[in-house]
């Protein structure tokens, strides 16, 4: 067996740039990349004989192309208008015999006011000599003085050839053949709840009949976002879309984004308000000056020459690629001066403790602690920051972390560490500077707490993943996801909910029950008999042995997502009006219909005082989700706990 590697073994024959008429190819001799002039959308790739990997059915602007989703200023809502972004100036920046670097641009007036996204768009492709792929990066603008925008979504897209590309990878437990898109027509799917999944009623493929088909089912958090892609098995080649770094996606490091879909469709989200909603849309004002580099992203190419299984092969050196670009990051190639080196670039260091009496009597190193540099902004702000840069890493066993190639900047340093709730900000701006390390030392931080632990629901973890999550719907199945570890992708799941609890609602005894097997994994609406829908009360029992009465006991309330919910809290009254606490109506994050096991993460905590609690086996908690006008409204806990009285 062998491949057609990155790097060829001969000497490779150089770079070359062929300007046609309406046209630019770049060929380096493994591959042909034919580009609009002075669109900039990619028309056709041509690789291993294959003449064009792109949907040669689709008309030409639809095949590779960058996109976003915009508003005028003040806009609510993350609906928008949709931009193709299509220069209207070609420019070569580098040309040689080892690379090309070429440059369409679109530049903003207020001629264009209304009718495209108030930004300079430079939309860049570079070839280098021996690879097997090609880059693609952007450059935004936004001058001071122009209108004020929204932006909701920002991407890359290529649109492959389905009569070739019928198998999708996106992770080692996550590939599969897929449907087609006539599959999906509506003569022969029928439409769900949500309008993106759809079942597939008569498919052309009679293997994929009666499965559910929705692209959310596929999507994947930043951190794990770095390689996904297509095999065409007829000849043995791979289309992978490789992003080497987050540092030019927003939200941080658990945002989640859709990857490979049905189309064959494969996107580099660079923004999305997906799993987050309204609070993620980029907002310009009118006096507000911008400028980002988004990319590069790697358009990676592989084929198998002789033997072997196509698709664990060239996945498995899809990824050994993805370390390769890895480890090449920040690339040394791209000319444009917005894009920083890595001697132009900084690092900063230190060991993360936790610090926790009621835990351990010493300070805690933070294992496995996500530690990163963000914009400056308040504890937790790093999950809702859109305009800046981030850059992460996950701390070892001693609580010991290194950020590296780090843009110049001000950031804060934010962290939160699985097993502790809340977030940990550094108060310090650090600033950081060229080739230079800022060594912070050890920093410790103290989650909240208040007293000794009582009882506890979950495990800390930003995710409702370990609460039980029950077999769909046979109606409802996504082979891929039978007997999985990622059992909540499936869709209809808040359905069963009724079904398991059809009069009363879930209960939960301290002590007795297992939150893996007694606790569902959102607390949603139930569909009455008039189809309308009922808000629920889940209620939690608990045993005190003793009560201090004037104390005050505080009860953690850790959210893994929330949409258009009112999350209410009563103690041992389940008609308190009104209620001891109330989230108001919080989120957007579309989670549970979307098949997500978290969304944006919410800390309450709430006073409880000494003497609405019993002593003995007679208290309960009463949770009330209060909102009611869809399926799709609820919450997803991450972690519940009480807490005694300070002592």
């Amino acid at each position: 067996m062998g491949f057609a590697m990155s790097t060829a073994a001969a000497p490779s024959p150089p770079v070359q740039l062929c300007m046609q008429d309406k046209y630019v190819v770049m060929d380096n001799g493994i591959l042909q990349v034919t580009i609009s002039n002075p669109e900039g959308n990619v028309t056709g790739i041509q690789y291993n004989d294959i003449d064009n990997l792109l949907e040669v059915e689709n008309e030409e602007p639809n095949r590779g192309y960058w996109d976003l989703v915009w508003n005028a200023e003040g806009t609510k809502g993350t609906k928008g208008k949709f931009d193709r972004l299509e220069g209207t100036k070609f420019q070569i920046i580098v040309e040689n015999e080892d690379q090309v670097e070429i440059s369409f641009t679109r530049m903003w007036d207020p001629s264009l006011e209304g009718n495209v996204v108030p930004l300079n768009i430079e939309k860049r492709f570079v070839m280098l000599r021996g690879s097997s792929g090609f880059y693609t990066y952007g450059i935004y603008e936004h001058l001071k003085e122009w209108p004020g925008f929204n932006l909701d979504r920002n991407r890359i897209a290529f649109k492959l050839r389905k009569d070739k590309f019928h198998y999708m990878a996106i992770a080692d437990n996550r590939q599969r053949k897929m449907p087609l898109p006539e599959d999906r027509l509506p003569y022969r799917s029928q439409r769900l709840a949500y309008p993106e999944a759809v079942i597939l009623i008569d498919p052309l493929e009679k293997e994929f009949t009666g499965e559910v088909d929705d692209k959310y089912q596929y999507s994947c958090e930043n951190k794990d976002n770095m390689v996904h892609g297509w095999i065409c098995t007829e000849p043995p080649v791979g289309f992978w879309q490789i992003t080497p770094s987050n540092e030019f996606r927003t939200a941080g490091p658990v945002k989640q984004n859709l990857t490979s879909h049905v189309g064959p469709t494969t996107l580099a989200v660079l923004h999305s308000v997906h799993y987050t909603g309204e609070e993620l849309v980029l907002r310009f004002g009118s006096n507000e000056a911008w400028k980002k580099v988004f990319g590069p992203i790697f358009v990676y190419l592989n084929s198998l020459t002789n033997g072997g299984d196509p698709p664990e092969i060239l996945w498995d050196d899809a990824k050994k690629q993805m370390m390769n670009e890895v480890q090449c990051w920040p690339y040394s190639f791209p000319a444009s001066e917005d894009f920083p080196h890595s001697d132009e670039r900084g690092t900063v260091s230190g060991r993360l403790l936790v610090r926790d009496c009621f835990v351990s009597g010493e300070e805690i190193p933070a294992d496995g602690a996500y530690v990163g540099l963000a914009p400056p902004g308040d504890v937790g702000s790093w999950q809702r920051e859109v305009k800046g840069y981030q850059f992460w890493t996950i701390a070892d066993a001693d609580g010991c972390f290194s950020i590296n190639n780090v843009r110049i900047g001000d950031y804060n340093l934010y962290a939160w560490a699985p097993g502790f709730i809340g977030d940990y900000r550094y108060d310090c701006v650090i600033t950081t500077t060229p080739a230079y390390e800022i060594v912070l030392g050890d920093l410790v931080y103290e989650p909240p707490r208040d007293g000794p632990t009582l009882w506890e629901i979950g495990i800390p973890d930003r995710s409702a993943r370990e609460f039980y999550v029950p077999d769909p719907d046979p109606k409802y199945i996504n082979k891929l996801y039978v007997n999985h570890p990622d059992r909540f992708r499936q869709y209809g799941l808040w359905e069963r909910y009724a079904e398991l609890y059809p009069d009363e609602d879930l209960v939960y005894t301290v002590g007795t029950s297992d939150y893996r097997k007694d606790w569902f994994f959102a607390q949603v609406t139930r569909k009455k008999a008039d189809n309308t829908y009922e808000g629920t009360t889940w209620q939690i029992k608990f045993r005190l042995e003793c009560v201090n009465p004037s104390g005050t006991y505080k009860l953690r309330l850790a959210l893994a997502t929330a949409h258009v919910a009112e999350l209410q809290v009563r103690v041992n009254d389940p008609s308190m009006n009104p209620p001891l606490f109330t989230s108001g109506r919080i989120g957007k994050d579309n989670t549970i219909a979307r098949h997500g096991i978290h969304g944006l993460y919410w800390l309450f905590s709430v006073d409880v005082p000494g003497n609405l609690l019993l002593e003995g086996d007679n208290n309960t908690i009463f949770l009330t989700q209060a909102r009611s006008e869809s399926p799709f409204q609820g919450i997803m806990y991450d972690y519940i706990r009480l807490e005694g009285p300070p002592t």
